[in-house]
């Protein structure tokens, strides 16, 4: 793997406590239903084995769990584009292709349920690509993907920079719709 950044190790290790926070926090805002709804997408020990997806076009939705400071518990959006394509040495590479904050980067095998991502954010229209990560500590994405269905996934980021205490990205093939 790349070398992680020691914060995001630590971040990503906290990731038991971001989704007990954050879905505690959407709850008790009065998100219970939406949460219900989701299913697997937010039960955190819904990780199946095998988790590296197929190369191809995907579909992506961001939601947006538990608030950091004074914002909203719960908020989800509309789908977006995404493609998976092989990358150096084994890896999987990510983009989030349309959409105001792109994740791109690259998923790295950690075991048999998991694999991280290690990328960052581009931001806006006005900017074609994202730093490398390490490049804008503050533009960076740590984050685990996991299989959640037969071709389902979640890429979960704990403790994002702004906003919220979980990123969440739904991932399904584009031919899912959505």
């Amino acid at each position: 793997m790349e070398r992680i950044e020691p914060g995001d190790l630590v971040l990503l290790r906290r990731l038991p406590e971001a989704w007990d926070t954050a879905l505690a926090g959407a709850r008790q805002a009065g998100h219970g239903s939406e949460l219900a709804a989701l299913g697997a997408l937010v039960d955190p020990d819904a990780a199946l084995p095998d988790p590296a997806p197929p190369a191809g076009s995907y579909r992506c939705r961001t939601i947006k769990i538990g608030a950091q400071g004074d914002l909203l518990e719960y908020i989800a959006y509309s789908w977006f584009e995404c493609d998976i394509s092989d990358g150096p040495r084994g890896t999987l590479r990510f983009e989030k292709t349309t959409g105001s904050q792109r994740q791109e980067g690259y998923l790295y095998p950690d075991n048999d349920r998991r694999m991280v991502f290690l990328g960052a954010l581009a931001l806006g229209g006005q900017e074609t690509a994202a730093p490398e990560y390490g490049e804008q500590p503050e533009r960076d994405v740590a984050a685990v993907l996991e299989r959640v269905g037969r071709e389902r996934w979640r890429l979960v980021e704990p403790w994002p920079e702004y906003e919220s205490i979980i990123v969440l990205l739904e991932i399904v093939p584009r031919s899912h719709g959505g």
